[in-house]
């Protein structure tokens, strides 16, 4: 069962009389459940097809499907509604609010799905990742692997069918990011979220079922890891 689905999809930019192809005929399945890296070179179209997917942004040519809704020809609002129910983010720069606790950051997504026990479960998830004895501090307290794990927290927070992680190790020392791979992967599989992730670590990606290979806004070969 595919939960996800892009097919003919292309990016372009328009700058002035200049047309910019960032992705060029995409097509892609992910079944659910499933792990998937998408890797390639610096500037090669992955991040912007990891946003596609997620409904950040909407493609100029082709259809995406994400968990049986049709993501072309939605409005911003209903894309947005889309990505509150269904999914969770991991970015390489934690995109924690800074004038809120660790605690209040997990419990956003909880609040904004008018969760009564929002507080409880963002507790419960602060303990998953480690964290619970540092549920009052703010991110500017934390270090960057605390703020991570903060980030992996919310992200799992409203019980996403499917997680996107841009990057999720980028900005950690080895030793860090290790151990957040190892906390992303285990609470997928906990939680059975189907993952999708960007990253330029050879090493990550080959934890994954499949690895997808872009360049020039094209997919090279998809290989089962």
């Amino acid at each position: 069962m595919s939960i996800l689905s892009v097919k003919n999809v292309s990016k372009i930019y328009q700058s002035g009389s200049r047309k910019l192809t960032v992705l060029d005929d995409i097509n892609m399945s992910v079944a659910a459940g499933d792990s998937v890296a998408i890797v390639g070179p610096s500037g090669s179209g992955k991040t912007t097809l990891l946003g596609l997917c997620a409904g950040l942004d909407s493609a100029s040519e082709g259809s995406i499907s994400l968990n049986g809704h049709q993501l072309d020809g939605m409005t911003e609002d209903e894309r947005a509604a889309v990505r509150s129910q269904e999914i969770g983010f991991i970015f390489q720069n934690f995109q924690l609010l800074p004038t809120l606790t660790a605690l209040e950051n997990v419990m956003v997504p909880l609040e904004l799905k008018k969760r009564k026990d929002a507080k409880d479960k963002a507790l419960e998830l602060l303990e998953k990742v480690g964290l619970k004895d540092r549920a009052t501090h703010y991110p500017s307290q934390l270090s960057g692997g605390e703020q991570q794990r903060v980030s992996i927290a919310r992200a799992f927070a409203n019980e996403p069918k499917i997680l996107f992680a841009d990057e999720p190790t980028g900005n950690l020392d080895t030793e860090t990011g290790e151990m957040i791979e190892n906390l992303i992967f285990d609470l997928n599989r906990a939680s059975g979220t189907t993952l999708i992730m960007v990253t330029h670590d050879t090493e990550l990606a080959a934890k994954t079922h499949k690895i997808i290979h872009i360049k020039g806004g094209k997919i090279q070969e998809s290989q089962h890891a």
